[in-house]
Formats: structure tokens, C-alpha cells, sequence
């Protein structure tokens, strides 16, 4: 008899546990087209998922309403930087391409701000908005969601510091990337972030921020590095090339400073002279990283021997504070209000993170003396005025450049493109591959709520991927297309191929097979999980008829799964 109540409480267990998967599975795949959308006062009563909030509960939560509040503060940058893209396209005489359809924009959204597609969860909440909330409510919901501040963390990380591990002892990129996840969580200002790392003090494990200095000692024997330190300030804050000062005069006009409206050739001594405030950062042993007097000494190309060098900025010296100890006087002067190459750099970097593309020739290449495209300067104005980062992304994403469709009536040039006449096309990095890949697998966003089962083979499936497929590192914007390896990766590869199995516990492949009415309904909710649309009439009906003829429905989802992320669409930003 004991044993008979074991058995029972056993399978009682057991069929809980099933009866959980299952209503887990089931879920996501609920009706959704527009035709069949709930009405306005059920999608009052509807609550997103985890960081997932409705236009209505902006208005209900202090701690919701910083997307509400700034949209009317913004319209008018928005309305500015429009007017400046359409007078430009009317002086060139291009035409402009549609608005792209609200699940277009954002798939943009969504592989911008967290590397990665829309989940299907995330589309069934959307679909309960009105169609002109969408986008803008996707936006809200993204710039609160640690995803966000995990994946920008780590794109800024690679142009801060690198991508390499650096230094083994005395650097710590994870606590860095950590670090700057946790400025953008608390929306703190762009240039109190920059201040903190140029004058970062302090152990790089206690201090997380000093890793900034600390990933160059490995070339200044134990010491920040005055020289790759400047180097790295002026691209990475100031988007200016002037490393090719290090070691003689800018002979071919490529580097001009000084008077920003009068500007000179830039001087060897232009650029020792802004690596001089870093000699400032010595180690003091057990206590990291002190600021100590800035004694600097070169040679110069033609000189007999070194010199000391008074710290000095490249252009703008008036705006260079006289008290003060060096860093902090560098500090000041990189984020200036004035200083508007600091705004430019800042811009021009967010905007090519959320197009995939730097609006100009290179990101950290912004001559003094050369002006921006139009459609920027409205966004630099309102930069200079906040310093606030997710103001800037709602201000890019709002645009109509943003919003353009990369498809037009017209034959489409590259200088189309590079008028953002239309959305440029660009192929995905390694890790949106990847995280696309591994989104599209599942119903429900992999967040830091998903379950460890599901995080653990994220991160497995992804770091595996990317040593296969290959990292740009910090080559962030390269304009190459998919390698022949690569796409033989994505054909024959493992983790393509376990997203993809008839799972029915983890994968969407075996949800839908199991949850999807009929064949049409399985399609489209494939398609939505992988590129993000509903299918064509000729795709649906196509696919309808290969599912009929298949004795096995859940091995042609299988291999719908694959087709759909081998195609060029998913692999591409379009």
C-alpha cells in the first residue's frame, strides 16, 4: 500500500510538471493579425510581459513615464531633423522610398538596442496597440530592459577599451562591461561617464571604471599608457584620427586643428601634448591608479633628444580650465558644452549602432573642418543641451530616415543609401547572427528572467558561434559581405540545427507544431519568430502545399525553420 502512494504521488508530480511545460509552450500563439486584434478597452487590460509596458501605463507609474514625457519634447528635433533629410534629398533630386511597416521598424529597433530580433511574445503584446504606438512603445520598452544596457555595454566596451581580454593581472573587461550596463540602467548623462573614465582613480576590481587606463599598462610597463590613452580619447570621444601625429607633422592635409573655424595643419606636438594629460595617472601600488603630477618628456622627429612636454589640447584651448589637477582639467574640456566635436563624436557614434553604418566615412574620422550630413545637426544641438543617451536613440528611431524602407519604386543607388533616401542594407554582426538565431528558437524574449536552462545554452550556443563564424572585434562597421565559410556555418552548423529541432519542450519549432491550428497558422507564427513579417499570400500558400505533401508535419517545420534563417533576409538589416 506505501508503495501504491508513492507511485500516485510520483505521476501526481510528474503531471503537474507536464501540464506546466505544456502551458508554457501554448503560449504566445493566440490569434493576433490586425483583423482579429482585441479591441481598444481589452488592450487596456492586457499587461506586457517582464519590461514589456503599454502606452496606457506610462501615465499609471512615475517610473514608466520618461518615454511619455520626452515624445512631445522631442517632435520638434524630430520635425527638424526630417525637414533637413527632405531639403537635402530635393537638392540632390532623390526621390524617397515608403515608410517601412511597423514590424519592419522594429526588427531595426530590436537588433539595435539588444542584438537581436523580436520575439514573438513581444509581437503578440505590440499587436494589442493602436499601429502608430508600436515602434515608439517598442523603443520604451527596450531602453528599460537590461538587455539594452547589456548589449550597448558591450559594443561601447569594444570601442573604449577593445575586444581583446587584455592585460591578465591588472584588467578586468568584464567588471568594465559591467560597469558602463550599469550607467545605462541608471540613464546617467553621457559626458558624466566620459569624465569618470578619463579620470578614473582607484583597484581595477574595486573601481571598475579605472579598467579604462589599466588595459594599456601591458605597453608602459605597469603604468597607464599616455600614448594609446590619447590616441583611444581622441577617436573614441572626439572622433578625430590624429595617431599619425604621434610621429611627425601631418604632411598630406589629412588632420587639421587648432581655431575650429580657422583651422592648421596638425603638429607632432598636438598630439604628445594630449598625451602629457595622462601622464598624470600613475600606480601607487595596493591603491591602483592615483593622479600624481603630469611629467612627460619626447623626442621629436629632427630633435637631438626629449623635452618636456606641458600638457596642451589640440583645438579650443580656450575652453581648457587653469585649475585643476591634468585629468580633470582634460575632463572638462573633451565634454565641454562647447565643445561640439565632443556632441558630433557622441552622435555620429549612437547613429551608426542603431543603423548598422556610420553616416559618414568612418565613425571616429570627423575632420574639425568638415561638415556633418544635415539630417545630424538637430540631433547634435539637442545632445549638447542633455547629454542624454536614450533621448538621442528615441530621436534617431523617430526619424523617417530610420523608418524608410530599404525596398522603392525606384532603382535605388548607393547614393541613395548614403542619403538615407532609403534604410541602407547592412549585414548583421556575428553576435546579432547569433542572437537572432537563438531568439528565433524560442516563443517567449530571453531575458534575465528566462529560466537558467534557457540562459546557459544562449550563452554556450552564442560564444560557440562566434569563434566559428568569426568577430568583427572593433571593427564594428566593416561594409564586408558574408564569407563563404560563414555560410557554410549557417548550412551545416550546430547551432542552427539544435535551434531548430523538434523540441517541445525548449524550441519554437515544437511549440508551434504542437499548438498551431492548421498549417497556414504554423507558417506565419514561423515566420514571425524568425523574420519578424507575416509571410506573402505566394509564400504561405507555397510553404501551405509543402507541409501537405510531407508525411511528417514536425520535421518540414524543421526544415522551414532552416530555410527561413539560411535566406539572406534574416542575415541582413534591411
Amino acid at each position: 500500500m506505501k508503495q501504491f502512494f508513492v507511485s500516485v504521488a510520483k505521476w501526481s508530480w510528474f503531471g503537474l510538471l507536464v501540464l506546466v511545460a505544456f502551458g508554457y509552450m501554448a503560449s504566445g500563439l493566440s490569434e493576433s493579425t490586425d483583423e482579429h486584434r482585441s479591441s481598444e478597452n481589452d488592450a487596456r487590460q492586457v499587461r506586457l510581459p517582464a519590461q514589456q509596458v503599454t502606452a496606457e501605463d506610462l501615465s499609471a507609474d512615475d517610473s514608466l513615464q520618461e518615454g511619455a514625457l520626452q515624445e512631445d519634447s522631442i517632435r520638434p528635433v524630430i520635425q527638424a531633423v526630417n525637414a533637413a533629410r527632405d531639403a537635402q534629398l530635393g537638392d540632390l533630386g532623390l526621390a524617397s522610398a515608403d515608410p517601412s511597416d511597423w514590424m519592419t521598424r522594429c526588427r531595426r529597433i530590436s537588433l539595435a538596442l539588444v542584438g537581436s530580433g523580436v520575439s514573438l511574445e513581444e509581437i503578440r503584446a505590440l499587436e494589442q496597440l493602436p499601429e502608430d504606438r508600436r515602434a515608439t512603445t517598442h523603443v520604451d520598452n527596450l531602453l528599460r530592459d537590461p538587455r539594452f544596457h547589456d548589449y550597448w555595454a558591450e559594443r561601447w566596451t569594444r570601442y573604449l577599451v577593445g575586444a581583446d581580454e587584455g592585460p591578465f593581472v591588472v584588467y578586468r573587461r568584464r567588471r568594465f562591461r559591467h560597469w558602463l550596463s550599469d550607467q545605462l540602467a541608471a540613464n546617467r548623462r553621457y559626458d558624466q561617464i566620459v569624465r569618470n573614465l578619463i579620470t578614473a582613480e582607484g583597484l581595477w576590481t574595486d573601481r571598475p571604471e579605472v579598467n579604462f587606463l589599466t588595459v594599456t599598462f601591458d605597453s608602459n610597463d605597469g603604468n597607464p599608457d599616455p600614448i594609446r590613452l590619447a590616441a583611444r580619447t581622441s577617436r573614441a570621444f572626439l572622433g578625430l584620427r590624429i595617431d599619425c601625429l604621434q610621429c611627425h607633422h601631418d604632411f598630406l592635409g589629412n588632420v587639421n586643428l587648432g581655431d575650429p573655424e580657422q583651422t592648421r595643419e596638425g603638429r607632432q606636438q598636438d598630439f604628445h601634448q594630449l598625451a602629457a594629460f595622462y601622464s598624470s595617472a600613475k600606480t601607487n601600488g595596493l591603491q591602483g591608479v592615483r593622479t600624481g603630477q603630469a611629467e612627460y618628456k619626447y623626442q621629436y622627429l629632427d630633435e637631438d633628444e626629449e623635452v618636456d612636454v606641458t600638457p596642451a589640447v589640440p583645438y579650443a584651448a580656450e575652453l581648457l580650465p587653469v585649475e585643476g589637477d591634468a585629468r580633470s582639467r582634460l575632463a572638462t574640456w573633451v565634454t565641454h558644452a562647447d565643445n561640439r566635436q565632443f556632441a558630433r563624436a557622441a552622435v555620429v557614434r549612437f547613429w551608426a549602432l542603431m543603423f548598422g553604418r556610420s553616416p559618414t566615412e568612418a565613425v571616429d574620422n570627423l575632420p574639425l573642418d568638415e561638415p556633418l550630413p544635415p539630417m545630424l545637426e538637430p540631433i547634435i544641438d539637442d545632445f549638447v543641451q542633455h547629454r542624454n543617451v536614450r533621448r538621442t536613440i528615441r530621436i534617431i528611431a523617430g526619424s523617417d530616415a530610420f523608418g524608410a524602407s530599404s525596398r522603392a519604386s525606384f532603382d535605388i543607388t548607393p547614393q541613395h543609401e548614403d542619403h538615407h533616401a532609403v534604410f541602407p542594407l547592412t549585414r548583421l554582426r556575428a553576435e546579432q547572427v547569433a542572437g537572432a538565431i537563438v531568439q528565433a528558437s524560442k516563443i517567449k524574449s530571453i531575458t534575465r528572467d528566462s529560466s537558467l536552462l534557457v540562459q546557459l545554452i544562449r550563452f554556450g550556443s552564442i560564444n560557440d558561434f562566434l569563434q566559428r563564424y568569426g568577430d568583427l572585434g572593433e571593427n564594428e562597421f566593416a561594409k564586408d559581405g558574408i564569407t563563404i565559410p560563414q555560410r557554410l556555418l549557417m548550412i551545416n552548423g550546430k547551432m542552427l540545427r539544435e535551434a531548430g529541432e523538434l523540441n517541445p519542450v525548449l524550441n519554437a519549432t515544437g511549440h508551434i507544431n504542437l499548438f498551431a491550428g492548421d498549417d497556414a497558422r504554423a507558417i506565419e507564427t514561423m515566420y514571425l519568430c524568425l523574420l519578424n513579417r507575416y509571410p506573402e499570400n505566394e509564400e504561405r500558400d507555397h510553404f501551405v502545399n509543402q507541409l501537405s505533401e510531407r508525411p511528417n508535419r514536425g520535421e518540414a517545420l524543421e526544415d522551414l525553420y532552416w530555410t527561413l534563417a539560411n535566406s539572406t533576409e534574416f542575415t541582413w538589416n534591411h
